[in-house]
This record gives structure tokens, C-alpha cells and sequence, in this order.
């Protein structure tokens, strides 16, 4: 187990904080992004299947 002798240290991470608080952010932040990225592509295809759709039907008649 790990103990550190104030918050600071806990920060600073025995000089390794910089890389572990950075990929953590930037972890957090991707997690944050991804569902409104899928959300986003999801509505597109979706309008996309829908104007496809709409032109196979014209195309048929």
C-alpha cells in the first residue's frame, strides 16, 4: 500500500502526477465525448436510412 504524507504529495505523485492526473483527464474527458459523438452519428444514419428509404420508394413507383 501507498501512503503519503499530505494531499500535495498525493498530487504530485512522487513527480509522476503531471502524467497520471493528464491521462486520467483526458480519460474522463473522451468518456464524456463518446456518448454525444454516438448520439450524433446515430441521428445521421438515421436520416440518412430514412432519405434512402424515401427514394427507393419514389424509384419503385
Amino acid at each position: 500500500m501507498i501512503y503519503w504524507n499530505s494531499f500535495a504529495d498525493f498530487i504530485h505523485m512522487g513527480g509522476y502526477g503531471l502524467y497520471v492526473w493528464g491521462s486520467f483527464g483526458v480519460n474522463v474527458l473522451i468518456m464524456a465525448i463518446e456518448p454525444i459523438v454516438v448520439t450524433r452519428n446515430q441521428k445521421a444514419t438515421k436520416a440518412r436510412l430514412k432519405r434512402q428509404i424515401r427514394a427507393e420508394s419514389r424509384s419503385t413507383e
